[in-house]
């Protein structure tokens, strides 16, 4: 349950700062979004475009970025940069029967309060209202990096499939719900502790699954 001091919303133009300096925080290692880029997302796609609010201090406390696409337009193993046409959303799609997650984001000290799980949640409700088939992401494995030596990236990610290793963000969005579909190499440019590596996640829409032809493990990989 959201605690209740917050509340989920759609992100206003007044968040944008305060939402780059999450990000500069959680992704201390990537560049964060700009202004220009965050003004994008609110032009070609605002209803997909979430934020918490700590209502106590009225702070923005986690966002989660999301756009609409048609999967078979890519290869699986596309990057986050082609995915969100470098971070603008400028490929959204408004048929496309995908929500996209392009990001979730939780301020250090609003952590470990449920937001993100909150804000998955919304998102999912989005799909739902929309008749959308999935909600598609990507998650980073940060655990596999001290294990790079001793498994192959298969061989990781089913053991934190079998709960015998915890992974910091696969194992949280297991838990949400999410299921995994394969692993992917290069989706994030600096993610050293993962070793280059994530794995394609997917939350089908119960009510309104994609036909078996355009089931993911169908779209194909680059080559």
């Amino acid at each position: 349950m959201l605690p209740a001091n917050y509340r989920i919303s759609l992100v206003e133009r007044s968040h944008c700062q305060a939402i780059i300096e999450i990000c500069q925080l959680v992704y201390p290692t990537e560049k964060p979004y700009t202004l220009e880029e965050l003004e994008d997302h609110l032009q070609v796609f605002p209803q997909g475009q979430f934020v918490a609010i700590d209502q106590t201090c009225n702070e923005v406390a986690g966002v989660h970025f999301t756009l609409r696409l048609r999967m078979a337009d890519f290869h699986l193993d596309d990057s986050w940069d082609v995915l969100t046409a470098g971070g603008t959303f400028l490929d959204h799609v408004p048929n496309g029967p995908t929500l996209y997650g392009a990001d979730i984001m939780v301020h250090p000290r609003h952590q470990h309060h449920g937001l993100g799980h909150a804000l998955t949640d919304q998102a999912r409700s989005l799909v739902q209202q929309e008749n959308l088939w999935r909600m598609v992401g990507a998650s980073r494995l940060p655990g596999y990096g001290k294990y790079r030596g001793a498994m192959t990236i298969e061989q990781y990610v089913d053991e934190v499939i079998n709960g015998k290793l915890f992974d910091p963000v696969l194992s949280v969005h297991m838990k949400d719900g999410w299921s995994v579909v394969r692993p992917i190499h290069g989706y994030l440019q600096h993610d050293d502790d993962s070793a280059g590596w994530a794995e394609v996640i997917q939350w089908v829409n119960p009510a309104c699954p994609p036909p078996p032809e355009f089931d993911l493990r169908n779209v194909p990989m680059l080559v």
